[in-house]
């Protein structure tokens, strides 16, 4: 339908199974990409433990599904806190593919959640340098290449109905997507000139493992039924469902693709009607 063969694309945070960052991946791989699969790779203490980051046999695992759907595909673990792991993954995607043609900055944080009161400064830090400063500075490396191949490009930024709308117990979660859409914006006014755009995708709740772990902790911190809670989020949607990861994909290939070749500096949302703004 995007006809992106021959292109390459990194996807950040897309090493673990079932979640946005996989599903983004297998659509781009149908669409002819060839992709780039990563995360963390490991474990680094309390804030990304195994529950919460794609190890590498799972970015591995996820390579050999994204080759069934006819593209190529490559794993590189990165953590995008650091810039040096960022030059070396945009590097090496490069030196393997011959180009890099689209980011997709999904790699976030958002199982970290305290009362503001009592919100510690490392978890702070550990939401705030994953989910925006990884963004900028795999937006700044992609754009780096991008300019260099003077082809243009495509950024995508993986927001949230947080980066329109306040939740509770996530300020720092909720600082860093709204953070998100001012970098979109900035950086779509900047790169434009060579031809690169930069979107980004406001989801609204979807239950990734990632979601049910949130559903689980709000769902306790309001009183309610798991059961009652998921409910909830139905009844409030006026297309009267959850979103999915494929809702995701679908707008992020599209975004990429020559068929929004006149879209830049947009935050696009994606939620049923639930988000407006």
């Amino acid at each position: 339908m995007y006809d992106l063969k021959g292109k390459t694309a990194i996807v950040t945070g897309s090493g673990r199974t079932k979640g946005i960052g996989e599903a983004i991946v297998m659509k781009l791989a149908e669409e002819g990409c060839n992709v780039v699969i990563t995360d963390i790779g490991t474990t680094k203490g309390e804030q990304f433990s195994e529950e919460h980051v794609g190890t590498t046999d799972e970015m591995e695992a996820i390579v050999a599904e994204a080759k069934k759907k006819g593209g190529d595909a490559i794993a590189i673990p990165c953590d995008v806190r650091f810039e040096a792991q960022v030059k070396n993954l945009v590097q090496k995607a490069k030196e393997h593919f011959g180009r890099v043609d689209i980011m997709v900055n999904n790699a976030g944080v958002g199982y970290i959640m305290e009362p503001f009161t009592e919100f510690k400064e490392e978890s702070w830090d550990a939401v705030l340098d994953v989910n925006l400063k990884g963004a900028f500075l795999c937006s700044k490396h992609a754009a780096i290449h991008m300019i260099e191949q003077g082809t243009g490009g495509a950024i995508v930024n993986i927001a949230s109905q947080a980066a329109k709308s306040g939740f509770p117990f996530a300020a720092a979660y909720t600082s860093s997507k709204h953070g998100m859409v001012g970098l979109t914006r900035s950086n779509a006014v900047e790169l434009g000139k060579f031809k690169i755009r930069v979107n980004a995708v406001c989801p609204n709740h979807i239950t990734t493992g990632l979601g049910h772990w949130q559903n689980k902790f709000f769902s306790e911190k309001m009183g309610l039924d798991y059961e009652d809670y998921l409910q909830g989020i139905v009844d409030r949607n006026p297309m009267g469902r959850t979103g999915q990861v494929n809702d995701i994909a679908n707008a992020v290939a599209f975004l990429v693709s020559d068929k929004a070749s006149y879209i830049t500096g947009e935050a696009m949302n994606v939620s049923g009607g639930e988000e407006y703004h």
